[in-house]
């Protein structure tokens, strides 16, 4: 699967060059471009993005205080001509910190970090729960959904078994992200794989019937959005 991909960044010829690099790297697809911080909202609230190429220096909001606001960020290769914002950058987990203009050999050396990262997370497709005293190992694919009762977090099993674990919702959803789980309710977490129907305000897993929680409606329609493009419904 490919690595979906924005360039966020006020200076036409930058992101022409960007475009053209992006080109030659046939695991990444280029999906949008926006020349400031309320553009890439707007796209990140309707786009799978995978990988952000983000300008420092634009109007109104700069790249670094935009993802601060993010809650859930993408992987970011900031893009810019100053140095100044290296350390801030790299505080926010940046993948690199490219400085202008940018070189077709730079830029495949930080697109190789992500290339790397992303092979490693398909290789770690379990996830490790405290389970009666043990860490347990359990595969993401047998995982139907999460649901948060009380201090505890219920795991809905494939084979129709539960477990329960005493991690909070929160933890659950930053440890899954870009691993096909989408929090849709402040007490659910689900695995996309075993959406079976949807509608306004519930999602069909199997047998199991989970509700939409309305401040998670942003989520869910951006989940209805890149399902319906890969046409799964």
């Amino acid at each position: 699967m490919k690595i979906k991909c924005i360039i966020i960044d006020d200076e036409p010829l930058a992101v022409k060059l960007l475009e053209n690099h992006i080109s030659k790297i046939s695991e990444l697809q280029l999906v949008a471009t926006g020349t400031n911080a309320m553009e890439a909202y707007k796209i990140l609230q309707t786009q799978q993005v995978d990988l952000l190429f983000l300008d420092i220096q634009m109007p109104n909001l700069n790249g670094i205080d935009f993802l601060k606001s993010l809650k859930s960020k993408p992987q970011t290769i900031f893009t810019t001509a100053f140095r100044d914002y290296a350390l801030e950058g790299f505080e926010l987990e940046a993948v690199d910190y490219l400085l202008k203009p940018i070189t077709f050999q730079r830029f495949f050396q930080s697109v190789d970090r992500v290339l790397r990262n992303k092979a490693k997370d398909h290789e770690e497709d379990f996830v490790i729960v405290k389970v009666n005293g043990f860490n347990r190992k359990i595969k993401l694919d047998e995982i139907i959904y999460f649901e948060s009762q009380g201090n505890d977090i219920r795991i809905i099993l494939g084979d129709e078994n539960f477990l329960a674990s005493k991690i909070s919702i929160a933890e659950l959803a930053d440890r899954l992200q870009n691993k096909g789980f989408v929090r849709i309710h402040r007490s659910f977490i689900i695995n996309s794989k075993w959406v079976s129907a949807i509608n306004n305000n519930e999602i069909l897993l199997e047998q199991f019937t989970i509700p939409v929680g309305r401040s998670y409606k942003n989520e869910f329609d951006r989940f209805v959005k890149i399902f319906l493009e890969k046409r799964l419904f």
